[in-house]
């Protein structure tokens, strides 16, 4: 019992990491989007090389792990019930962030792509997540890639392979990752000599392997306590703050679009993530789960939820 609540606690880390990115990735995104054609500076550089597609990714497999996890509790009824909600969320979200959000895309796949895989073997889904990832790349990313990680979280999940794999994971992805990363800039400085639409996608898959399994490797060290006292109560939070983001972005455009080196926005997401953990700790503390989770939830149960923490 003990090491499965580490493990949850490890992937709630995980989802607070992939959380810090998509903050960063998005302020940035929402910034670009309204300069147009604005002149490449470093920070854009850096944004597009080592954090763009490389945090959906995590989130995208978490999402298949849940899935396993949630059906250890529920029925498929539940879970077709579960989406439905999340999709609700997403269409009140896209009035803020119309085509920019990621909830209802991702209740529609689950619906299309998770709810009949529950009924196939293991070995099945992980094929299929093999094959509709290769699929994804191919396609050149973005959205076509979440199917196919759905499946791969979802397979993991229930393989449960050993945590030795770990170290060799961290290190080929990292390696892999570095090259093809290197590989996207080359191509995108010199676009008149070399381009291979699959390239950007596996970069992005490789470096968020390598984020996500360094990021577990690091808690093995005396680093452990600090970084899930940060990240575990962001992740745990996750639907709140992701929700709680957006309008703190949108009302920083005007400052962020007047700032020519886009450094603005990388103040504006550290602010806005330090004052998410303090209060998803303060929050936690007394709650069982943040203010979207446990509307979720109740919705999803459509049953009273305790939530305030039993002393």
């Amino acid at each position: 019992m003990m090491a499965e609540k580490e493990r949850i606690h490890e992937l709630d880390a995980v989802r607070g990491l992939a959380l810090c990115g998509i903050m960063v990735v998005n302020t940035w995104q929402h910034t670009r989007g309204r300069l147009g054609n604005a002149p490449h500076v470093g920070v854009d550089w850096v944004i597009e090389s080592l954090l763009q597609a490389r945090f959906y990714p995590i989130f995208s497999f978490l999402f298949g792990i849940g899935l396993v996890l949630f059906l250890r509790s529920a029925d498929r009824i539940r879970l077709v019930w579960r989406l439905v909600i999340l999709a609700g969320f997403g269409c009140l979200h896209q009035l803020l962030v119309p085509g920019g959000e990621v909830l209802l895309p991702y209740a529609v796949i689950g619906l299309v792509v998770l709810l009949p895989a529950s009924f196939l073997p293991r070995l099945a889904v992980l094929i299929l997540g093999v094959l509709a990832t290769a699929f994804g790349c191919w396609k050149g990313g973005g959205y076509w890639v979440i199917p196919g990680l759905f499946l791969l979280g979802m397979a993991m999940m229930q393989y449960r392979p050993p945590r030795e794999v770990v170290p060799p994971v961290f290190v080929a992805s990292a390696l892999g990752g570095g090259l093809l990363t290197w590989l996207t800039v080359y191509m995108r400085l010199n676009p008149g000599e070399l381009w291979i639409a699959a390239v950007p996608p596996v970069a992005g898959l490789l470096d968020a392997l390598a984020y996500a399994t360094g990021l577990l490797l690091l808690l093995r060290t005396r680093l452990r306590r600090p970084l899930l006292a940060v990240l575990a109560p962001l992740g745990r939070m996750a639907l709140t703050n992701y929700l709680t983001s957006t309008p703190v972005i949108l009302a920083a455009l005007p400052l962020l679009t007047a700032d020519p080196t886009r450094r603005a926005g990388i103040v504006l997401s550290v602010i806005t993530l330090a004052v998410q953990v303090l209060f998803s700790r303060w929050w936690l503390s007394r709650f069982d789960y943040g203010p979207a989770e446990w509307l979720w939830r109740r919705l999803t149960w459509n049953a009273p939820v305790p939530n305030r923490v039993e002393k």
